[in-house]
Formats: structure tokens, C-alpha cells, sequence
């Protein structure tokens, strides 16, 4: 993907910027634990709740985090979420398999189930503002992606899998955490499709 560094350090800077030692962390499909690794590297002390839908996944990531405090749970964001209240809940390259149906429902469950001054972060590939826009995003993804070393083969097998996809844009994004009681929403990084998108859960005033 491109910019790995930057789209995941973004979202731990976020973190960092936001918790108190000892936070409660929850990571929506986790998948084989990177951002949490990248969160956890800067935030030690913080306890981290996995949710992964995959049993493999899992595995991998508590192998990955190992000399951190974290906790295991399979099941699927789609879902209630494990018990809170959370500090931060975050997610990377998952939400997007959801229908916008479904995203839009996740958001407030997660701003439920988040502290005030709580934080939701959805590192994740969207939607360009129109079809010729998403074009472009793609076809600058592969020239990247070449240039790391993609061949024809990984490069199909990429395109098969972003085909069952459900992208929305930057825009809708921020609109449904909006509606879910988010407030300060905005993109931190931005690079052809893939955008760190942000809100806090403020107290009520």
C-alpha cells in the first residue's frame, strides 16, 4: 500500500495525542495486529482488545503483540462490540467490506461504547468524490504498487479482491460520525485512496 509508515503512524500519532496511560483500546478487525503494533510501540501501557472475525488472524496478532497487554476476541465488528467503555477504538482496512448500511450503524455503536473525549479512528480505503476520481486513485495504487515489486499475478488476485469491496467516499465518512455524536471529524492523511479519517466523542456540554 502506499505510504505504509505515514497512513499507519498517522492514526498512532492520533492515539498517542489522545490517551491517558493505561487506556482502553479496541481494535475493529484487527487482522494480523499492524496498527495495533503501531499504537502499542508508542503507547506501551495501554490494554488492547483484538476483535477478528479470523481465528489465523488472531493468532497471528497476539504472536505480533505479545509483550503488550492485549486480549482476544473473535467475532465480527458487524456485531455488538466487546464491552467498553473504550479510550480509543480504532480500525484498519476492515470497515470497507461493510455495506454503508452497516458502516453507518457501526459508528454509533462505536461512539457508544467510547469514553468522553474518546477517540474513533477508520484508517481505510475509500471512494473518490466520482467514478473517474476512484479510476485515478486506482490507477496511481498500481503504479505505486509496481514500483514496490507487484507482479501481474499479485496485482490480479488485488483487483479480485477490491472488486467485492464497498467504498464510500471521505466526505460520507465524516458526515455518518457526525450524526454518531463524533465531533473535531476530519482527515489526518490523505493518499489516493487510502485516508486516515478522525473523530472525538466531546463531552456534553
Amino acid at each position: 500500500m502506499p505510504d505504509f509508515d505515514a497512513f499507519y503512524g498517522t492514526a498512532a500519532t492520533l492515539v498517542e495525542m489522545t490517551i491517558p496511560e493505561g487506556a482502553r483500546i479496541l481494535d475493529l478487525g484487527c487482522g494480523t495486529g499492524i496498527l495495533s503494533e503501531f499504537i502499542l510501540s508508542r503507547s506501551p501501557s495501554a490494554e488492547m482488545t483484538l476483535l477478528d472475525q479470523s481465528a489465523e488472524m488472531l493468532d497471528v496478532a497476539q504472536t505480533r503483540l505479545q509483550k503488550y497487554s492485549i486480549t482476544a476476541v473473535q467475532g465480527s465488528f458487524d456485531e455488538a462490540l466487546p464491552a467498553g467503555p473504550f479510550d480509543a477504538i480504532i480500525s484498519s482496512l476492515a470497515i470497507h467490506h461493510l455495506s454503508d448500511e452497516k458502516k453507518a450503524r457501526l459508528f454509533h455503536r462505536v461512539s457508544e461504547a467510547l469514553i468522553s473525549d474518546g477517540i474513533f479512528i477508520n484508517a481505510d480505503q475509500v471512494a473518490g468524490p466520482t467514478p473517474w476520481h476512484t479510476d485515478v486513485y486506482r490507477a496511481m495504487h498500481e503504479e505505486q504498487a509496481r514500483e514496490l515489486g507487484t507482479d501481474d499475478v499479485e496485482w490480479t488476485a488485488a483487483l479480485q479482491r477490491m472488486s467485492i469491496d464497498q467504498y464510500a467516499t471521505i466526505d460520507w465518512h465524516l458526515a455518518r460520525f457526525v450524526e454518531a455524536g463524533l465531533s473535531r471529524c476530519d482527515t489526518f492523511f490523505r493518499r489516493f485512496g487510502f485516508a486516515v479519517m478522525a473523530g472525538w466523542k466531546l463531552p456534553t456540554q
